[in-house]
């Protein structure tokens, strides 16, 4: 169950941040939307309705799932760089996940949502300094510290994480 749940395991981000692995942390980021298309292109409404895991997500709700989380994600970027260490505003994913538009919506609609967001958010990154990557705001659960180059790996692995939940469905179902 934990294999399902976490395919790729959970995230480990280290201490010191090399420029190489953010530059690669930023390369996921930006294929990540292709990437997602081209791995649901050819689903049916019946596979994109069906979950990854037992009492978990389908597929159409992980896709509009990282179209609002990444989109949060973004936001949290441009508060922590024009605040001082802001404490961010939190969400319940699971409730996002269980509303009329992620359980019903088309995914081309937070597929489209993905390619222009993470387009802009890229560009962003790219452009950031060394002070402003090591800018850090705070999450509300444990106060927790958490700087942007941290953050661009969380949600690499993010990428990864959601990308390897549905791969491996289609895998388990041969549906690839």
């Amino acid at each position: 169950m934990k294999q399902l749940k976490y395919p790729i395991g959970k995230p480990n981000i280290p201490n010191e941040i090399s420029s190489e692995l953010l530059a690669e942390w930023i390369a996921i980021i930006e294929n990540f939307p292709e990437g997602l298309e081209k791995l649901v292109s050819n689903l049916s409404e019946e596979q994109l309705d069906t979950s990854y895991r037992k009492n978990g997500w389908t597929i159409r709700q992980v896709i509009h799932h990282c179209a609002d989380s990444h989109h949060n994600s973004y936001t949290r970027f441009k508060w922590t760089l024009t605040e001082d260490k802001p404490v961010i505003k939190a969400y319940f994913e699971d409730r996002w996940a269980e509303l009329f538009d992620s359980k019903n919506a088309p995914i081309q609609l937070s597929l489209d949502v993905l390619k222009a967001l993470h387009a802009k958010w890229v560009y962003f990154l790219k452009g950031l300094t060394e002070d402003e990557l090591n800018k850090s705001f705070i999450h509300p659960d444990g106060n927790e510290e958490v700087s942007l180059k941290e953050n661009i790996g969380i949600y690499a692995w993010h990428c990864n994480h959601h990308y390897a939940h549905i791969e491996q469905l289609l895998i388990r179902n041969n549906w690839c």
